[in-house]
């Protein structure tokens, strides 16, 4: 499998690089090729170097040559040889350098990482505590809410009990009326046949009076009695008539207090709905709306 650039084509560009006069760098083979890790043609160069030693050192086996021009090549040739040695010894250096500020630029990258992801599960950590506040202040706004349409259900049974209980009460006061007007009626026709009867009855006494005048001692006697008995039950109806003037009276007060137990019950009705309404129209009913939608859009499970 193949690991980077071939080492063929490095030699090829770091012989080009030379040709053209330039000290062979990693940089320059790198640009020359136009890819390649620094580490990868920095490894071939190495070797590349010391393959080119050994070439100078094969071009060194030549012919026998005069003492003066061997001699000159040999100068020449330990000159090049320094000089490539040199070249090589300063592009050593140069790829150590290279390599010592990749590897700072990786260990500053992997810092920079390490300091994210700390940063990053600092940042996890704060949105998980905050999450679950937010689900606890949701969970205590939806008992709150719970509570609130609870209150407001006993408030609406409530107000329709008071609503019952005083349709009830009007209607036994129509029936009160009602009872109240037929006992008056009845006692006035009672009182006016009492009249009657008492009026009949006085005339009845006067006339007999006058017709037995003239009758012997011994019937007054007798019509004295009569008299009595006759104040006896005038007396008697009398006592009726008051006692049919206390029941009046008696269902006067009881239709008072009825009326004073409706007007209060109404005032009550009347001070519930206004709770109501302002429940109704409090926040909470905004909130309880947007729960509502909220669990009707999670899908059930």
């Amino acid at each position: 499998m193949t690991i980077g650039v071939p080492e063929n084509e490095v030699f090829a560009a770091a012989d080009a690089v030379l040709a053209r006069g330039e000290r062979p760098t990693v940089e320059r083979v790198r640009l020359e090729l136009g890819r390649g890790s620094p580490a990868r043609v920095g490894g071939l160069l190495d070797q590349w170097w010391v393959r080119l030693a050994e070439r100078l050192n094969g071009a060194t086996r030549l012919p026998t040559l005069p003492t003066e021009v061997a001699e000159a090549f040999v100068a020449v040739w330990q000159q090049s040889i320094y000089l490539a040695r040199c070249v090589a010894e300063q592009a050593l250096t140069e790829q150590r350098q290279v390599m010592i500020a990749e590897h700072e630029r990786v260990a500053a990258r992997e810092e920079q990482a390490r300091e994210d992801a700390g940063l990053a599960r600092q940042l996890a950590t704060t949105a998980q505590a905050a999450q679950q506040v937010s689900e606890t202040r949701l969970t205590d706004l939806e008992l709150l809410l719970e509570q609130r349409v609870k209150q407001i259900q006993d408030l609406q049974h409530q107000r329709d009990s008071i609503l019952r209980e005083r349709g009830d009460t009007q209607q036994r006061n129509q029936i009160l009326h009602r009872e109240l007007r037929e006992l008056q009626l009845n006692t006035q026709q009672e009182l006016q046949a009492l009249r009657l009867k008492a009026e009949e009855e006085r005339v009845a006494q006067e006339v007999y009076v006058r017709s037995v005048e003239d009758r012997a001692h011994r019937e007054v006697d007798r019509a004295r009695e009569e008299g009595k008995r006759t104040i006896t039950q005038l007396k008697i109806v009398g006592n009726q008539l008051e006692q049919l003037q206390q029941r009046i009276e008696e269902l006067q007060t009881a239709l008072g207090q009825a009326l004073q137990n409706s007007a209060a019950q109404q005032a009550r009705g009347d001070t519930l709905e206004q709770q109501l309404a302002q429940l109704r129209s409090s926040p909470f009913s905004e909130r309880q709306t947007r729960a509502k939608k909220k669990r009707e859009s999670k899908p059930s499970k």
